[in-house]
């Protein structure tokens, strides 16, 4: 089978200033991943160019191996979208919203549909227009979840959300991952949600990404070093792939981006130190690569 989404060379740009510069990535079936990136770095730029909302200036982006500006709509009907500005009638009421939108989608799964109407707490008569922005919200995932999307992709989808209501939707994520093999692609500020959840990163900076590839390496890789020596340690380090460092006479500590178990005995003959690594959750590490 193709991956679910094989981004290649994408390249996209407003008013002459680029956007996303040579894109290359790929998700397969059950994938979670975290978009990571600072405000302004091309985050919903790239979900809106993956579903095919805008053409790319150079490159291509093919969905179930077909390009994304091509698909029918019977493969749209395996695309689950939440959006950061909800798309909801608001003259209808929650239930029949829900309705209407159960007609086109022949994968509807009315049972979980009601399960989270009732544990969300839906008010399903009144006029969305009335709804609180987090119960707009809450809706909006259950029409993206509840015709079991192949491919779901998430924009800021709990930003309104309180805690218990984050909770409850990041165990309805890992459950659809995890039951129906649904690849996901989820963008928060809240990056501790997304560590709960993810098992692959994609890390915007710079118009490009950072880094592409599983949450567990990306940990291995990205630590800060905490070193004690016996004398004044050099200006330079010879440590590969420093983020950020400083330095106190014998002592330092950095953070690097492309460590290695097997460096640190060596590292520690050569200075003459002791050296403690710590790890570092996603994060300090989004923050140690921004640096």
């Amino acid at each position: 089978m193709p991956p679910v989404i094989q981004i290649n060379a994408l390249q996209r740009a407003f008013d002459g200033r680029l956007v996303l510069n040579n894109i290359t990535a790929s998700a397969n079936q059950g994938d979670v991943i975290a978009l990571l990136g600072k405000n302004g770095a091309g985050k919903t730029t790239l979900l809106e160019t993956i579903l095919g909302f805008a053409v790319p200036e150079l490159g291509e982006i093919r969905l179930f191996g077909t390009p994304s500006t091509e698909i029918a709509a019977r493969e749209k009907q395996h695309i689950g979208f939440v959006p950061q500005q909800d798309e909801l009638l608001e003259q209808l009421s929650p239930y029949e919203q829900l309705q209407l939108f159960e007609r086109f989608q022949p994968n509807w799964d009315q049972q979980l549909c009601d399960r989270l109407c009732q544990s969300w707490e839906i008010p399903l008569a009144r006029r969305i227009s009335k709804l609180s922005v987090g119960q707009r919200q809450k809706l909006s995932i259950i029409l993206a979840l509840c015709h079991k999307p192949r491919l779901l992709i998430l924009d800021e989808p709990v930003a309104s959300l309180d805690p218990i209501a984050r909770r409850q939707f990041l165990t309805e994520l890992v459950n659809i991952a995890v039951e129906q093999q649904t690849t996901i692609i989820f963008s928060s500020h809240i990056v501790t949600d997304m560590e709960r959840v993810a098992n692959q990163v994609w890390l915007l900076k710079d118009q490009q990404l950072l880094w592409q590839g599983e949450l567990d390496t990306l940990k291995e890789s990205v630590v800060k070093l905490h070193i004690d020596a016996e004398q004044n340690l050099p200006a330079t380090l010879p440590v590969p792939g420093i983020l950020r460092q400083q330095h106190y006479g014998k002592h330092a500590s950095l953070s690097v981006s492309q460590w290695q178990p097997a460096l640190l005995a060596p590292l520690q003959q050569q200075l003459g130190a002791k050296i403690r690594v710590e790890q570092l959750n996603l994060e300090d590490i989004f923050l140690e690569m921004h640096a």
